[in-house]
């Protein structure tokens, strides 16, 4: 018995504490009296267990509210990036869609003013190696595109077809070193060579002499006498001609009308024996 009462007598005691002022509490019933010495001991001690309780139940309470909240907040942050996304991509769509029928319409339009049946293709590879400047389209000798054919836009020339297979087909682009076109001037109808530097940005304008009226900005357009490229179809635009104080002939650079490294969708020109097809309507 006495070891019961030395293992729990401070439990024992702080119940007897406890206990003093709820039996006077309920001997008193709701009659108002002023409390006593223990009442008061009793009260000072548990006040700031009461508030340490009630400041982490309500702090527990919070937190679980703002986990909520923000969970809530964060699913909806992410459906509103996917929605976003996919706005995104859609406008994208439909921005390409829109970019490419235009210049389809454009392609409609070159081909409804041409006499020759242009055959319509998409660039599908570059090759951009200084060797050999070309890109590849989808279509090729099953769609009537044979070997020496021109290949142009509606902004002007874009080269010649040098190989031709099944459902493709390479082209040589007129900024290639072994590319020759033959050209005129437009305002002053001076005959000139277009040739390529291998550069893959300008031309050179060869076998022009140095009296000949050519000045900077002048539009070159393709003569027609080589037997491939029809007449009038826009190589490029001159820029800074120099005429040494040697020599025969000017020396000039040349703009291609084509930004080569940026076209999606070209013409085939159908040729017959390297003569084209536009100069054989009315022929028995």
């Amino acid at each position: 018995m006495f070891s019961f009462l030395r293992r729990y007598r401070e439990l024992l005691i702080i119940g007897a504490l406890l206990l003093g002022p709820l039996i006077s509490y309920l001997m008193s019933g709701h009659r108002g009296r002023e409390p006593n010495f223990i009442d008061r001991t009793v009260l000072f001690a548990s006040t700031p267990v009461q508030s340490l309780l009630t400041w982490a139940i309500d702090g527990i309470g919070d937190l679980g509210s703002g986990y909520l909240a923000l969970r809530g907040a964060h699913e909806e942050a992410g459906e509103c990036r996917v929605a976003l996304a996919d706005a995104h991509a859609e406008l994208n769509s439909l921005k390409e869609a829109q970019a490419e029928n235009a210049r389809l319409k454009a392609m409609l339009g070159y081909v409804e003013d041409s006499v020759d049946q242009e055959i319509v293709a998409r660039v599908i590879g570059l090759n951009p190696s200084p060797q050999f400047q070309s890109i590849r389209i989808n279509r090729g000798e099953d769609d009537g595109v044979r070997t020496g054919m021109p290949v142009v836009t509606p902004d002007g020339v874009v080269g010649q077809v040098v190989r031709a297979v099944g459902t493709s087909a390479d082209v040589m682009l007129l900024t290639d070193p072994a590319s020759r076109i033959g050209g005129v001037i437009q305002r002053t109808r001076v005959r000139a060579t277009v040739s390529g530097t291998g550069d893959g940005h300008l031309l050179s304008v060869d076998l022009v002499r140095r009296e000949d009226d050519v000045r900077d900005g002048d539009v070159v357009v393709t003569a027609g006498s080589d037997g491939i490229f029809p007449r009038g179809v826009v190589v490029g635009t001159v820029k800074s001609p120099e005429r040494p104080s040697v020599g025969m002939f000017l020396k000039a650079t040349l703009h291609p009308s084509v930004e080569l490294s940026r076209v999606e969708e070209v013409l085939v020109i159908p040729v017959t024996m390297g003569i084209p097809s536009a100069a054989l309507k009315g022929t028995p």
